[in-house]
Parts: structure tokens; sequence; C-alpha cells
């Protein structure tokens, strides 16, 4: 097996790292411990996560050991970065609910079995943060820090324009000292996460060097980006999350069918773990052809999240839409431009006017009787708008009752 940092750069996952030649030894020297912290916003992880939580089985992978730290006291806080506003403080059962949904999550991509050396560890920071006590945190850990080269960080510097709180102005120091931590209980050596995360990470592995003298290494991945730096993995909906009950395994599934021809290659050295051999075939596959290589993506990614079961159903279900007794050549289809849809966006009124309702009125009606749905979700909102973005691909799949259908697509 080569070393982690070839399998991570060859996958695509690197962004930056510390100290890279010492890093790169110590992979070939033995066993790595490295962490990568969630702070528990909400009762599930949603598809930003799934970049670092992909990184973090394949470094398991490859023998070494990891750390899913979740901030049960860094929560109480909130991190500022890439925020413009203060986070809202949730309270201490909130958040201790959110840690156990999130740790059950965590078990379907790490090995968790205590019998192998490398298995892997789900730690609270919670343990340690919530009765530190503040002077003595103040005198051994706040005491190495340089205020004015904090407000130099990349994570701070929006919020000074619009303010930052001195709660907020904590948190650097909150997550660095997890490292320390981590360093002192487990042996942990390195912090990784999304690139959004490089300046607090950054402090972190200098606290341990600053503190303690020893080697500490920061290492950042990519974030989850289109090809034209876009975010990736919002939908109409919101967020794409991991939990089934927030987002369904085939709207999940459809998603990935439907990214952007340019996007695929990445998608799948970054969220599969096919070899990468059969990411570069696929991943080189051109015109009509490249549908085969989102089939494999959607599939796979699926599987990852929601299990084999899942994608296969939600597999199942895409193709008994498009193909099967709907089959792509027998729906009719209405191309539309962006043009059209800024003068015209509501799905009742699109319905209508492609006659597979007769009119707006009988669109809305069939709406609140529950006729009418887009893929396998019912549509309950009279006024629901397209977009573009639900067009590209294989377009937006409409169906009226059990056996109508009309497909939307939007116009090249």
């Amino acid at each position: 097996m080569g070393n982690a940092m070839d399998i991570l750069r060859e996958r695509g996952f690197i962004k930056q790292v510390t100290f890279e030649d010492d890093l790169y030894k110590a992979f070939d020297q033995g066993m790595v411990t490295f962490y990568t912290g969630f702070d528990p916003t909400a009762d599930s992880l949603h598809i930003g996560h799934y970049i670092p939580i992909m990184a973090m089985a394949h470094l398991q992978r490859a023998g070494h050991k990891p750390i899913a730290l979740m901030g049960g006291g860094t929560g109480m806080i909130g991190d500022p970065s890439g925020k413009s506003d203060l986070r809202k403080v949730l309270t201490v059962e909130d958040i201790d609910s959110n840690v156990a949904h999130i740790r059950a999550q965590m078990e379907r991509f790490l090995d968790f079995d205590e019998s192998k050396k490398n298995c892997a560890l789900i730690v609270n920071n919670a343990d340690w943060l919530r009765d530190l006590n503040y002077i003595g945190f103040l005198r051994d850990v706040g005491a190495l820090f340089s205020v004015n080269r904090m407000l130099t960080a990349e994570c701070y510097k929006q919020r000074l324009e619009r303010g930052l709180t001195f709660l907020e102005f904590n948190y650097m120091l909150m997550q660095s000292y997890d490292f320390l931590e981590l360093n002192h209980r487990y042996g942990c050596i390195l912090q990784t996460g999304g690139d959004d995360q490089w300046s607090n990470m950054l402090s972190g592995a200098d606290l341990i060097r600053r503190k303690d003298g020893k080697d500490a290494f920061a290492l950042t991945f990519q974030l989850l980006l289109t090809h034209d730096g876009r975010k990736m993995g919002k939908t109409e909906k919101g967020a794409l999350w991991l939990d089934p009950e927030k987002c369904k395994p085939y709207d999940f599934y459809q998603y990935w069918r439907n990214v952007d021809d340019a996007d695929v290659k990445k998608c799948l050295g970054l969220l599969t773990f096919l070899p990468m051999d059969e990411v570069n075939r696929l991943g080189s596959l051109e015109g009509s052809a490249i549908n085969e290589a989102k089939r494999v993506l959607a599939f796979e990614v699926t599987k990852n999240v929601h299990g084999e079961e899942e994608a296969v159903k939600a597999q199942q279900a895409a193709e008994a839409l498009f193909g099967g007794g709907a089959s792509a050549g027998s729906i009719p289809t209405t191309a539309l431009t962006e043009a059209d849809l800024a003068a015209e966006n509501r799905l009742a009124a699109l319905v209508a006017k492609c006659g597979l309702c007769k009119s707006n009125g009988e669109a809305r009606k069939t709406i609140q009787q529950g006729g009418l749905y887009i893929g396998e979700d019912k549509v309950t909102d009279t006024e629901f708008r397209v977009t573009a973005d639900m067009l590209r691909g294989e377009g937006l799949l409409v169906r009226k009752g059990k056996k109508a259908y009309h497909r939307f697509q939007l116009a090249e």
C-alpha cells in the first residue's frame, strides 16, 4: 500500500499542508493518529462534511487511526469561519442530542472495531471544555497566542467588518486547545479538515510545537465545488443532508445523477472508493457515454451514505421513471431557456402551457389534490418555482397521476 499522502493527492483531496516532507515521512514510518472536528450545529451531517469523512476513511484504510471529534464544547460558541453573522447559540441538550445522531452516522463510514490497532474513535471535546478553568486556560494557552496575528486570520476578516464578538474570538483558542488535548491523550499529531479551517488548524499545530516542542501537522482538503467555483450540495429544498429523513435516498441519488459533465471525474475521485483506474476510465467518457459514469457515481455515493439496498431502490426508481414504462423516448419534452424561466417559472403555469394540465386552474387543483409529482415527491405548493439548475442533465420529470409524464429540460 502506498503512502497515504499519495493516495489522497491522486484522488484530489489535498489543498494545503504544513511541513509536507516531514508528514510524508511520518506516514511512511508507521501509524499516524489524526483527527477531524465536527461541530454539532444540526442533528445530521450534510454533504459538506462528506469530503473530510471520505478522507478519514481512506487514511484509515491505509493503516492510520482516525479520531472524529464532536464539538460538544466548541459548539456552544460557534465557529465564525465563513459566516457573516453570529451563529445561533444552542443549548447543552440540543448539542448532546445532535452529537448522538452524528455519532450514529459516522459508524457507516469508519471502522470502530476495538480489536484493531487503528480503530476509529469518537471523542467529545465537551469532556475537557465545559468545565475548563478559564484563568488557568488563559495562563497556559492564551499567553501563547498573538492577538495581532489572530486578527490577520482569514476566518476573522469578514466578521471584523460587521462585528466580531469576544465569544467568537475565543473559538480559535478552543480549537487549538482541542488539538493539544488530543495530542496529550491519544498521541494525535495531525489535524485534517476542510480548507476553510486552515487558519484555525495552523494555530493548533503551532500551539503544540510552541508549548511542547513536538511535531504537529495540519492538512486541509478541497471544498466540494463545481468546475466553475460554485458550492455543490445545495438543492431547491436546502442542504444535501446525509439523513434519509432530511433528504430522501432517491433525491440524493438524483442529485449526483445530474451533476455537470465537467464535475464527474472529480466527484468519482473524491466521493467514491472506486479504484483510480476506474475513476480515470469513467471520467474520460464523452458525449452521451458520460451518462454511464453519472449512473455509477450516483449509485456509489448513495450506497456509501444510505447503504446498498437504498442505492438499488433509488436506481430502480430512477430507471422506472426515465426508462421502463415511461421510456426517455416516449416522454414529451419541453426545452426552456433561462429567459423563459425569468418570464414564468411557476410549475403550475408550465404544466398548463405544455399540456400536461388543461389550464392553470386545473394545474393548481391537481397540486391541491396531491396528483402532481416531481420524481417520487408530491408537489404540495401551488406556487412551486422551477429553477435552471433543476433542468440540467436529464431535466425535471413531472408526473400527473400514475401515467402522464412530461419532462422539462434546459435549452442549450
